[in-house]
């Protein structure tokens, strides 16, 4: 079945657990912080907890976009690394009971990844990441079929941090441009850019044609500080842009128009998740029939919805209604 989107990514299994001080005190990490961990490590925290009582969604971040672009109803493949586990089994149950298509080869020996949300009673949220087998994706798990099925492909700039998972990613760029098939790319975190500004630039003036940024990555991409003039700046070598402002909404670049998108007022409760979902609602949009403003209408309003809740998964998918009413104003 043609997709709208194929997403390569981190495979991550979100963990939240409610804790107290004493135990944060005896695993002894820094509250407050997010941390990698590696395997064994992880392990250890996990073992306070019986997993399958315990509140978890499929993530990572171009998993989260995947999962939104299939709350939307739209169609949405995924292809990342995980282990010959019941966490990975749980990934594979999670996404694909969203409509997902994932096909994997689940990794012996090796577990799932995962990111541990310990949430205390003061609501700080103390995050332990281990990649585990997201971090084993390679060249070869990237399927030509599936692109080609696909309008556009989405990278997620974390995927740059290990040399087998970029191998991944560009094996999956070089398919698209052999295929003709459009290419979304997303900073991902200020970090990165710093680390591969030059690289994230070949990328935008080459094969990429929609580049998703925050403001303070465009800050660091460009040199700039005026939110238009960084995303000028990227839209004169890439075909499209969208970049978030915060509460202040978010600005495309199209056809050499920017076009302004409204900030939704929201009592921010959690804004994990909120560019992931950002990313799926334009994704959405531009892949069955939206215009680049309703597409954006409909993207801010979501990522507003997920930031007023705990999680990056909307707890209350839009309706077609919503939907509808969204992109008709």
């Amino acid at each position: 079945m043609p997709h709208d989107v194929y997403a390569v990514g981190n495979a991550l299994v979100d963990i939240q657990a409610q804790v107290d001080d004493a135990l944060l005190s005896q695993l002894a990490f820094e509250k407050g912080v997010m941390t990698l961990v590696d395997d064994e490590r992880q392990a250890g925290v996990l073992a306070n907890f019986d997993l399958p009582k315990l509140h978890r969604c499929a993530g990572g971040s171009a998993a989260n976009t995947i999962a939104a672009v299939a709350d939307f109803g739209g169609k949405a493949a995924f292809v990342g690394k995980i282990g010959d586990d019941e966490t990975g089994e749980f990934f594979l149950r999670d996404l694909r009971a969203l409509g997902v298509t994932i096909d994997v080869d689940p990794l012996p020996g090796t577990p799932t990844g995962t990111c541990a949300i310990l949430i205390s009673d003061d609501a700080e949220r103390t995050m332990l990441t281990n990649l585990g087998a997201s971090s084993r994706l390679s060249e070869v798990d990237i399927d030509e079929a599936a692109v080609i099925d696909a309008k556009y492909i989405y990278i997620e700039g974390y995927l740059f941090t290990g040399e087998d998972t970029k191998a991944a990613a560009y094996r999956a760029i070089d398919y698209a441009v052999k295929n003709n098939i459009k290419i979304a790319f997303t900073a991902s975190d200020p970090f990165l850019v710093n680390m591969i500004r030059e690289e994230i630039w070949d990328l935008i003036r080459g094969p990429v044609d929609l580049f998703f940024c925050n403001e303070e990555e465009a800050q660091s991409l460009t040199g700039l500080t005026d939110p238009i003039a960084c995303a000028s700046k990227i839209h004169e070598t890439a075909e499209n842009v969208a970049m978030t402002l915060g509460p202040n909404g978010s600005i495309l670049m199209h056809g050499g128009e920017a076009i302004a998108i409204e900030g939704v007022s929201v009592k921010a409760v959690d804004t994990t998740g909120a560019g992931d979902m950002y990313a799926g609602g334009i994704l959405y949009g531009i892949t069955n029939g939206l215009s680049w403003k309703q597409a954006g209408h409909l993207a801010s309003h979501a990522a507003a919805r997920v930031v007023g809740q705990l999680g990056a998964r909307l707890a209350t998918p839009f309706t077609r209604e919503e939907i509808e009413q969204l992109i008709n104003v």
